[in-house]
């Protein structure tokens, strides 16, 4: 059996694969769209990171061998679902092995632009801090506030759980019944989180609509996807001061970022570092290439997308 692994991925992941008998083509520094087509033709299961896209010319490209796609991520919006099912292709992905290690880091976003950690730091580097004052820098207190988390999945409800900790009350938006509408999430909460899979129905979920119902004291936290947030929507509003702040660690079109964010001391930007442990994205690897010796052995996958 031929496996395709697209880019470089932890080492044990693909010792996994070796051991497993498994005839593996490494591409090493990633394949543009055309090259990918060329290396997949004849596999019968490929390896494929987040920034790979995934569509019907790829599966067509590979033939009737190919019967599983393994995403070294939890979203997939990069894979053409519907086109693999209707070849055969199975799709997987990698949930719960990163939701604690996103959690803490959406943490970590919300703290350090709240306080201002950022802004701080570049200007001791820039060699602008003049010495303490009562009044200098002063940042937000998380303490009494609400936390609001827009989607209840597996990474929502584990930021979630830590709102306590910090003396805040979270509350949901989500598909889920009995949960809050967006529109009173966002005028109430001092604090909104974006946790949700990018899909038609969430692409600019947050507009320029959605972000003038936003407190002028609120910050936005956006982990999930870029395209779930507006850029230009989120750079006028961030100008005209309609909200505090906003801290990003994904964007409309990676790497590119849009350059009227880079302008503004009241946003963090983050190169796409929610899952980057070492722990996490090995435990992600070797996640995708256990669901590829599943599926070439006969069984099922062991995380299947929906």
């Amino acid at each position: 059996m031929r496996v395709l692994v697209t880019r470089r991925i932890p080492a044990p992941a693909l010792a996994i694969l070796r051991d497993a008998g498994l005839d593996v083509d490494l591409a090493e520094s990633g394949l543009d769209a055309a090259a990918l087509r060329e290396r997949v033709h004849g596999k019968d299961a490929m390896v494929c990171l987040l920034t790979d896209r995934i569509d019907a010319s790829v599966y067509d490209a590979a033939g009737r061998s190919l019967k599983v796609v393994a995403n070294v991520a939890v979203g997939y919006d990069n894979i053409d679902v519907p086109a693999a099912r209707e070849r055969g292709v199975i799709v997987t992905n990698t949930p719960d092995v990163l939701t604690g290690c996103v959690a803490e880091f959406t943490w970590a976003l919300i703290l350090a632009i709240t306080r201002r950690l950022s802004e701080g730091e570049r200007l001791i580097r820039g060699g602008g801090w003049k010495g303490w004052a009562l009044d200098f820098m002063l940042g937000s207190e998380l303490s009494g506030k609400r936390l609001g988390i827009v989607g209840a999945g597996r990474i929502g409800r584990a930021v979630a759980e830590k709102a306590s900790a910090f003396g805040m009350q979270a509350v949901f938006s989500s598909r889920a019944p009995g949960s809050m509408p967006l529109d009173e999430l966002l005028a109430t909460s001092d604090v909104v989180s974006l946790h949700v899979p990018l899909r038609p129905e969430t692409r600019h979920l947050i507009d320029r609509k959605a972000l003038a119902r936003m407190k002028r004291t609120a910050f936005l936290i956006n982990t999930s996807r870029g395209a779930v947030v507006d850029e230009d929507a989120i750079v006028w509003a961030l100008q005209e001061r309609l909200i505090a702040g906003a801290a990003l660690d994904v964007f409309e079109r990676e790497p590119q970022v849009h350059p009227g964010l880079l302008t503004l001391d009241h946003v963090l930007v983050v190169p796409h570092l929610g899952s980057a442990t070492r722990e996490t994205r090995t435990a992600m690897a070797e996640l995708a290439v256990r669901n590829v010796i599943a599926v070439l052995n006969g069984g099922p996958a062991l995380t299947p997308v929906a």
